[in-house]
């Protein structure tokens, strides 16, 4: 059974954002505009019987927390069975923001830490990431990111794998990086990062599998990117059933199928 490593259960201030504008004509609409119950969230997960989700926080340098830390803790209370947690912090405040995930991963159980470069307009390389990076490593927790152009609308730059994942994994051998959205148009910078450094992975949220891209899709079925690779849907813009859609035409072995879709991420996130 799958295992998503990127969703977030929508809140009324997440939905409300301006930045999601072009996912909605992207998508149809299929973004809410209403309250949505964790319930909704669940459902999703069974219509492609995902097993896992993996739900982040959201944290915004204008408007504070859109999904709060106690938020996602919530949901995780209610259905411990079905959710994980990662943290969101506020970079501007370095040392509250180490607290925070500290508190969070060793109170609540929370498994990692997800900041967006382009909603803070700093890439990882910024300053103020390095006190969280000291820390995910100390706790043993991978840091999440997203790479590759930005749906939502704001500048792509900070997306950049190279040099940015790849200075932040030569300064930080022991950070374990997760490396969301593919890395799309730079896939195959994405795919040498990953290639070069033992401790980046990338997952496939904001992707298809119809629309994978044919570097990683390759990348996928080596003898090393089978072990680096996992699925991930962005939910809510992305559903998990039609993520998978079309999964039989990537040409995977079953070995490769298992490490995509769940076993990779029982190994990087500890599950």
């Amino acid at each position: 059974m799958p295992i998503d490593v990127w969703m977030q259960h929508p809140t009324l201030r997440f939905q409300s954002q301006d930045f999601l504008e072009s996912l909605r004509r992207w998508t149809g609409g299929r973004i809410p505009s209403e309250a949505v119950p964790i319930e909704a969230t669940i459902a999703a997960m069974d219509s492609a019987e995902v097993e896992i989700g993996i739900l982040a926080a959201w944290h915004s340098p204008r408007d504070g927390a859109l999904i709060s830390n106690e938020e996602v803790a919530g949901w995780v209370d209610r259905y411990p069975d079905r959710f994980r947690a990662l943290a969101a912090v506020d970079l501007d405040k370095p040392m509250p923001a180490v607290r925070e995930l500290r508190r969070r991963v060793e109170n609540d159980g929370f498994i990692g830490l997800r900041i967006v470069p382009w909603l803070w307009g700093a890439p990882p390389t910024d300053r103020r990431y390095y006190p969280m990076f000291a820390a995910c490593v100390e706790l043993e927790v991978p840091f999440c990111t997203q790479v590759g152009h930005t749906g939502p609308l704001r500048p792509s730059e900070t997306g950049r794998p190279i040099p940015y994942i790849d200075q932040v994994a030569i300064d930080f051998p022991e950070l374990t990086i997760v490396c969301g959205h593919v890395g799309y148009p730079w896939t195959e910078e994405m795919v040498a990062v990953a290639r070069k450094h033992e401790n980046v992975y990338i997952d496939t949220s904001a992707y298809t599998s119809k629309r994978l891209p044919s570097e990683l899709i390759e990348y996928m079925k080596t003898r090393s990117g089978r072990h680096k690779v996992m699925f991930g849907t962005n939910y809510p813009m992305i559903a998990p059933a039609h993520a998978l859609d079309g999964l039989d035409d990537l040409g995977l072995d079953a070995e490769s199928r298992e490490l995509y879709l769940a076993d990779n991420a029982r190994r990087v996130f500890r599950l």
